[in-house]
């Protein structure tokens, strides 16, 4: 079997980056060849998100994290970047002087990539890019010693959803001097309750065109979903509130749960929570992707609720919330008379 039949063979199993290796293996013997060309680039969409170039591309981001880099990082620092990508906060950390950076990525394909941009932009000798997990980093050996300040933006719309909380913990753990900066070193989650029948008909189902469908609603997601809430029709119902805050120099992945007390701003039927985060990289400096931030990449995280709830401005709202170290769910809202 060559290439070609292989790597056809691993894309349908779903098995992607088998598939790239082959359909690259085919290219690189003919160059020219269409299948080669797209099978490698088809398998390369399923493993390596778009969002990567909305990210790069997120001014914002940038800037903020540079500013936060060039107030942590001397010349003297051992630098690690987690979940590295295009290895732009890497290079943003060798640019402002560190001794030397270490910039891990678990996608083969991307942290090869990243080895090529560090190389381009004549860094080399300054920063290793590793492709490993940082979970799978060893001190000595893929890091010298342990590192003095870590630097990430393993956050997804939720917050949780990339696994920081368990990766800083373990390079805490692991793979970081006792006073070591973490930059982010802070962060908070807030939500809002949110009335809009355009965001509850993303996660759900009735009659349509005289047919009943609502079975299919048990495929619906329990969980968030990332959303442009200004994109949708939608009236908010209560101020924003608070739901977790997290301390990365301290705080592991630990389950947990909370119940809150929201008092509603309006009358209305509640269809979702929608919630963001607030990511502090260095005091004073901040990143968000909150509702009334339209400029950051990232989306809003969007909750609907199993079934709309009526809510009043005189009748406080119970809301349980938990997160397992990953995601974040909101897993009740009762009124006063169902407590």
């Amino acid at each position: 079997m060559n290439h070609l039949e292989l790597a056809g063979k691993l894309f349908h199993d779903g098995r992607y980056e088998e598939a790239a290796e082959h359909y690259r293996s085919a290219r690189e013997l003919d160059p020219q060849n269409w299948q080669a060309v797209t099978g490698y680039n088809r398998a390369i969409r399923r493993i390596v998100p778009r969002w990567h170039f909305e990210m790069m591309h997120d001014h914002e981001r940038a800037v903020q994290y540079e500013a936060a880099i060039k107030q942590v990082v001397t010349a003297d620092h051992l630098v690690l970047d987690v979940g590295t990508g295009s290895g732009m906060l890497a290079l943003m950390a060798a640019r402002v002087g560190a001794e030397r950076v270490v910039a891990c990525e678990g996608q083969p394909v991307v942290a090869r990539t990243a080895h090529r941009i560090v190389a381009g932009a004549g860094y080399a000798a300054q920063v290793d890019v590793v492709p490993k997990m940082s979970t799978d980093l060893v001190v000595p050996g893929d890091l010298p010693r342990r590192a003095d300040v870590l630097i990430t933006e393993t956050v997804d719309c939720g917050l949780l959803g990339e696994g920081i909380l368990a990766s800083i913990s373990h390079a805490r753990e692991h793979l970081l001097s006792d006073q070591a900066v973490i930059v982010p070193g802070r962060a908070r989650v807030l939500a809002q309750l949110v009335e809009s029948q355009a965001l509850y008909q993303k996660n759900t189902v009735g009659e349509l065109h005289g047919f009943d469908l609502s079975q299919f609603n048990e495929l619906a997601s329990l969980e968030y979903f990332d959303s442009r809430l200004r994109r949708h029709e939608h009236r908010v119902l209560s101020a924003p509130f608070e739901v977790f805050r997290f301390d990365f120099h301290r705080d592991g992945p630990a389950p947990q749960h909370a119940t809150l007390r929201v008092p509603p701003t309006a009358a209305g039927t509640c269809h979702a929570v929608v919630f963001w985060f607030e990511l502090e990289l260095v005091p004073g400096i901040t990143v968000t992707n909150a509702p009334d931030h339209p400029t950051t990449h990232w989306k809003q995280a969007v909750q609907c609720l199993p079934h709309p709830v009526g809510v009043h401005p005189n009748d406080p709202l119970d809301v349980d919330v938990r997160h397992d170290g990953l995601r974040i769910c909101f897993t009740g809202i009762r009124k006063e008379d169902e407590r």
